[in-house]
């Protein structure tokens, strides 16, 4: 006989562990970001196709390496501009990476992150402009997407999907990670990604990080405007960043808690270790010569 104490729905939950290993497949919607985002996306993808998930990625036809040699199904809409335009609008963005940080703050404000985040944000109008490429998302009946957040198209995808996401990332600058999960934030105790501040602040310290916060803030707002816009069209509703964000599933984060200053987190964020960028070869062997005297 059982022991009292057990809960009666103890059977179905052996039941339903037992019928995992006999799950079914699943289909999932990759919307990934070119660049190094997508070498390390890209290693999560492969192992989904290994385990027999059916993968189909959604990318611009104006790309570094989205898409290409991988055993999936791609699906590709064009674009307004070229690989040279491309190239030549990246370069201007990553040349404002070399100054000071005071400046580059300014820099990005004004100039170059706007026009690179107006390129990348003007592939989610394309996307929605190929009627057919949307109506086969509409049809395929995925159990869930996967993107980066970096790339707002995604979470614009999801939300006109109705569907579950999972997103993967190192961090996101913004706010939007604490707003969107709910997740406490202190300004007193978290310290701001690039404040360079340690978890013990002064006052100052925190007054400061108060301020980056609120400049932190305006400049996402700034950034991220004509994303916004865009996601708003398609959803033929005002959205705005935290809408987006909050929609979220589960966050897979590429670090390890122990390696940032404590802070509170929520149950859907997941530490999953850090990922690099490219898979690397095994070290070659190498003799060690001792000399003795």
């Amino acid at each position: 006989m059982a022991p009292a104490d057990l809960p009666a729905s103890l059977p179905l939950c052996v039941c339903l562990l037992l019928a995992s290993g006999f799950a079914q497949a699943g289909r999932l919607l990759v919307v990934p970001m070119d660049g190094s985002h997508w070498f390390t996306m890209q290693m999560v993808v492969e192992k989904l196709i290994h385990r027999g998930h059916e993968v189909v990625a959604v990318v611009p036809e104006v790309s570094w390496q989205l898409g290409k040699s991988l055993n999936l199904t791609v699906k590709m809409y064009s674009t307004s501009h070229t690989l040279e335009e491309f190239d030549h609008k990246f370069k201007y963005f990553s040349d404002s990476q070399w100054i000071t940080p005071k400046q580059r703050w300014l820099y990005l404000k004004t100039s170059s992150g706007k026009v690179f985040s107006e390129l990348i944000s003007s592939h989610c109008r394309s996307l929605f402009n190929d009627k057919k490429l949307v109506e086969y998302l509409k049809q395929s009946s995925f159990d869930a997407v996967f993107l980066d957040p970096f790339d707002v198209c995604g979470l614009t995808v999801t939300k006109y999907l109705s569907l579950p996401s999972v997103v993967f990332s190192r961090y996101f600058l913004c706010h939007h990670l604490e707003a969107g999960t709910q997740c406490p934030s202190p300004l007193s105790y978290v310290t701001r990604f690039f404040s360079k501040f340690a978890d013990t602040m002064t006052f100052m310290e925190r007054v400061l990080n108060l301020v980056l916060y609120i400049e932190e803030w305006a400049f996402c707002n700034y950034i991220f405007k004509t994303a916004i816009k865009i996601a708003s069209e398609v959803l033929q509703t005002p959205v705005t960043m935290d809408d987006l964000f909050s929609q979220v599933s589960i966050w897979l984060l590429c670090t390890d808690f122990v390696l940032d200053f404590p802070r509170p987190v929520m149950p859907n964020m997941v530490f999953i270790g850090g990922v690099n960028c490219q898979q690397r070869k095994p070290l070659l062997k190498v003799c060690c010569l001792f000399f003795s005297t």
